[in-house]
């Protein structure tokens, strides 16, 4: 008599722990992401993770990234290609949507998850836009200055009218393994951006500026100071970013396709933008 086939509902679901790292990596990198340990530690540092383990092997996880009660994001939902239409992708889910609670949710889907979070109730909204490549060399704009920890809570006023979240627990993260640069209006923060590492090098993102042109300030702040290095920005269709970028040696690579549940249109502030995300993964 042959074994029935092991179904999704005798996989287990638990909370991420530090030994499920290693194995979440190899997860990641079996998706083609750039992820590198010290990534998935900064987002597990600021979420709520869950693994889906069988037989002691780990074979999915999911991410969820609170921002206080204003929001969550849902992220680094990856199935292992030999798990794949047994329904483990649902149960991910279901995991991630009890530890969201009732925030708002977001995430950055791809053409393959699509379908999955269109049954969970979620909505298209925009499209993200992957540029990266080596750094041309270019001048340094006069406009932009290194940022102190004194603009730091400006920096997280600014994010939070442009995101429609208050991220100050990123801001902070991303201020002890990265670096700020701003831009000052009559002795004010406008605009800023920040660089760290990631992947096969650094991003720069997230970007917030009053327009598209101090948006580029910013971002050729980091450029030029980092010729011939492999920089990586997320930006969005709506922006007008990326025909720049890739005039930047910067190529459109490819991307994902923002949805929220429920669609709630985000009043925008006309006062700033957000021009480049800290991640697909964090928004």
């Amino acid at each position: 008599m042959k074994d029935a086939p092991m179904q999704a509902s005798q996989i287990e679901i638990v909370p991420f722990g530090p030994d499920h790292l290693e194995a979440a990596v190899a997860l990641s990198r079996q998706a083609g992401w750039p992820h590198r340990t010290e990534d998935w530690q900064l987002a597990l540092a600021l979420s709520e993770g869950m693994v889906a383990v069988e037989d002691g092997k780990v074979v999915g996880t999911v991410l969820v990234t609170p921002y206080k009660g204003d929001c969550a994001t849902i992220n680094m939902v990856i199935v292992d290609e030999t798990m794949r239409g047994r329904g483990l992708g649902r149960k991910l889910m279901d995991a991630a949507l009890l530890a969201a609670g009732d925030r708002p949710l977001r995430l950055v889907a791809t053409t393959a998850g699509l379908p999955l979070y269109q049954k969970f109730g979620f909505h298209e909204t925009g499209t993200v836009l992957q540029h990266q490549g080596l750094a041309g060399e270019i001048a340094a704009p006069a406009e932009t200055e290194a940022a102190t920890d004194a603009d730091l809570p400006a920096i997280a006023t600014l994010d939070r009218l442009a995101f429609g979240a208050d991220r100050q627990g990123l801001l902070s993260y991303l201020a002890g393994i990265g670096e700020f640069a701003v831009i000052r209006r009559d002795g004010r923060v406008s605009g800023f951006a920040c660089l760290r590492p990631f992947g096969r090098g650094e991003v720069i993102g997230p970007v917030v500026a009053a327009d598209l042109g101090e948006a580029r300030k910013l971002i050729e702040h980091f450029i030029a100071r980092r010729p011939g290095r492999f920089l990586r920005v997320d930006t969005t269709a709506e922006t007008g970013l990326s025909p720049w970028l890739a005039e930047q040696g910067l190529a459109h690579v490819g991307g994902g396709i923002t949805m929220k549940k429920p669609l709630v249109r985000q009043a925008a502030d006309p006062a700033v933008t957000t021009f480049a995300l800290a991640s697909q993964a964090l928004g």
